[in-house]
């Protein structure tokens, strides 16, 4: 396993992480949560990424379960806060009444007395962004988070957050978490350069498009069983990207893995890696075995050549407008 500065910090990630969204709590058992945990530490994985409100909580309380015994020190835990995590007006958004409450629950059921970084799950529109950064900046100060960064914020809004902090002296962002694959590169016009300027890393999720860039999804059959575009939390998310055309120029990059001697998933993660702007790579798994094939992308090399055949073929698929990048009007 590699590892990569996050931004300008002094923190050290793992070049792959292991993120819990769709299946800890929700689409595996927590036997199979937990051998999945230990392939990923066993592999040289100390990266773990989570959120409150997946699988209503119980995300939060699978990995913590499952990451105890474990050296703290040796570890970076990361979760997120926006999303709704109770019925209240106030169980959802960026204010600081939600945050405060947020970070106590997600300390409580991750085991552990801070996490390495603490994520605005989206753009509140209905918070003052001061609000926000006075309350992440209380409590970096307390101990409770090392550092904060955002997941899915448009170049806009994260250039206010960093003018915001630097004139109140608050601690700066030093992550993005966006969608990034072969098949959504809307970061790479905006986001990117301005983050890349500014000191910001990407952690990237769904690099392997929820299993699309597996090649296992074959144009016009169904998906296969226990798949994720079966799963109910997945199954919408991915449904789009499942149309022939992309399904059929997925199919073309298999003699590209071939001749590198990678898998499909290893090419797929292995070519985010070659962004340099970004930190780490988040792989998901319901298997061990996934999460052992994943991580043999780490120091993989793409030459330009490899990169130029991708392009060739996924050019007309790719999604690349900045626009997509969206956060809710209104807290859901």
């Amino acid at each position: 396993m590699e590892f990569r500065h996050l931004g300008r910090s002094g923190l050290m990630v793992s070049e792959i992480s292991y993120g819990n969204w769709i299946t800890h709590g929700s689409q595996v058992e927590e036997d199979a949560a937990k051998a999945c945990v230990q392939a990923a530490l066993d592999e040289g994985i100390t990266t773990f990424d989570t959120a409150d409100v997946y699988a209503g909580t119980k995300a939060e309380e699978v990995l913590g379960r499952a990451l105890k015994g474990v050296r703290r020190e040796s570890l970076e835990i990361f979760t997120k806060v926006f999303w709704p995590t109770g019925p209240g007006p106030n169980d959802r958004g960026l204010s600081r009444k939600h945050i405060t409450e947020s970070i106590h629950g997600s300390l409580r059921r991750l085991q552990t007395d801070y996490v390495d970084l603490y994520q605005a799950h989206r753009f509140d529109n209905e918070t003052p962004l001061e609000e926000t950064l006075k309350t992440f900046d209380d409590l970096v100060r307390q101990g409770k988070v090392l550092y904060v960064g955002v997941s899915e914020w448009t170049a806009e809004q994260i250039g206010r957050a960093l003018k915001i902090a630097d004139e109140m002296g608050f601690d700066r962002l030093v992550s993005n978490q966006p969608q990034y694959s072969m098949l959504w590169r809307v970061i790479e016009s905006e986001v990117v350069p301005l983050c890349e300027k500014e000191g910001l890393s990407q952690v990237v999720w769904s690099p392997i498009a929820q299993g699309v860039l597996t090649g296992k999804y074959l144009p016009g059959q169904p998906p296969p069983a226990g798949s994720r575009a079966t799963d109910a939390s997945g199954g919408n998310f991915i449904s789009r990207m499942l149309t022939d055309d992309v399904l059929t120029r997925v199919q073309e990059l298999k003699p590209i893995a071939a001749d590198l001697g990678l898998s499909m998933a290893q090419l797929a993660v292995a070519w985010v890696l070659q962004n340099q702007n970004v930190a780490s790579a988040i792989i998901g798994a319901t298997k061990p075995e996934q999460v052992r094939d994943n991580v043999k992308a780490s120091g993989v090399k793409l030459d330009a050549e490899v990169l130029k055949k991708i392009d060739g073929i996924l050019d007309p698929i790719v999604e690349r407008d900045p626009a997509k990048t969206v956060s809710p009007a209104k807290r859901p």
